[in-house]
C-alpha cells in the first residue's frame, strides 16, 4: 500500500511556476475589476481597499486549487492537461470567494458580479497557462 496522502498527490514541485504565475494572474484580474469601479487616488488613500478584494479569491484558490489538482503532476506536462485543470479548480474556488466576499470581507455577491467572476476568472487563468506551454 502507497504511504502517500491524497493532497501529496495532487501537488507537484514541477507545478510551482504554475503557482506563481495563477497568483498573479488572479492578482491582474482582480485589480482591473478593481479599478473598472474605483480610481487610482481611491486606491491609493484606501490602500487596504485592494488586499480586501484580493483575499477573498486567493483565500478560496488556496483551499481548492491543490485539491482539485491545479497544481499535480498532470498540470505540469502540457497545456491540454494544465488550463482545463485550473479552469475546473477557478469554479468552485471563485463560488467559494464570492460567498467569503459576501460573509466575511466586504463586498456583495450579485448574480452578474459571479458570473463576470466565473468568466473573466477562467480566461486569465486558462490565458496565462497556454501561454506559459506555449513559451516554455
Amino acid at each position: 500500500m502507497a504511504d502517500s496522502s491524497f493532497l501529496s498527490n495532487r501537488l507537484d514541485r514541477a507545478a510551482a511556476p504554475l503557482l506563481v504565475g495563477d497568483l498573479l494572474a488572479l492578482i491582474v484580474m482582480l485589480t482591473i475589476g478593481t479599478l473598472n469601479h474605483t480610481s487610482v487616488e481611491f486606491l491609493t488613500a484606501n490602500p487596504l481597499y485592494l488586499p480586501g478584494v484580493y483575499a477573498p479569491f486567493l483565500i478560496a484558490w488556496a483551499l481548492i486549487a491543490p485539491v482539485v489538482g491545479a497544481y499535480s503532476a498532470g498540470a505540469a506536462e502540457t497545456a491540454k492537461s494544465s488550463v482545463p485543470l485550473a479552469i475546473r479548480s477557478w469554479i468552485p474556488a471563485a463560488v467559494v470567494g464570492l460567498g467569503l466576499r459576501a460573509f466575511v470581507f466586504r463586498g456583495g455577491a450579485e448574480l452578474s458580479f459571479a458570473v463576470v467572476m466565473l468568466v473573466a476568472g477562467s480566461a486569465f487563468l486558462g490565458g496565462w497557462r497556454a501561454l506559459y506551454f506555449r513559451l516554455r
